[in-house]
């Protein structure tokens, strides 16, 4: 889901989680980084019946630091900066931005079965 960047993540992530409440029945746990932290972690427990667990960097870590989980969200990050249209934010309406998206993943997911 694209928005606006005046957008929080916290208020994104509701919109997005509200979108696919019913369409993942298998899934249990949410792993997000320390922005998503606070009042979002109970109502994803209420409102989805999802465990919401922030990963965090270890404290009094210094530099660089892998993290488990956070690494999947950077690496698809990176491939979707493969795609010209996704280097730059080209788009006036955050629609087209998100097809564009879909159209990315599914054209690595079409490469990856061939």
């Amino acid at each position: 889901m694209v928005t606006a960047a005046s957008v929080q993540d916290r208020d994104g992530a509701k919109a997005v989680l509200r979108n696919v409440r019913g369409r993942l029945p298998r899934l249990r746990a949410i792993f997000a980084d320390g922005g998503y932290a606070g009042q979002l972690i109970g109502w994803v427990k209420r409102t989805c019946g999802w465990l919401l667990q922030t990963v965090l960097r270890p404290v009094g870590s210094v530099g660089f630091v892998l993290l488990p989980k956070r690494w999947v969200v950077e690496r698809t990050f990176g491939w979707l900066v493969k795609y010209r249209r996704l280097v730059k934010d080209y788009e006036a309406d955050p629609e087209m931005s998100e097809t564009m998206i879909y159209a990315a993943m599914t054209h690595r997911m079409l490469r990856r079965l061939c």
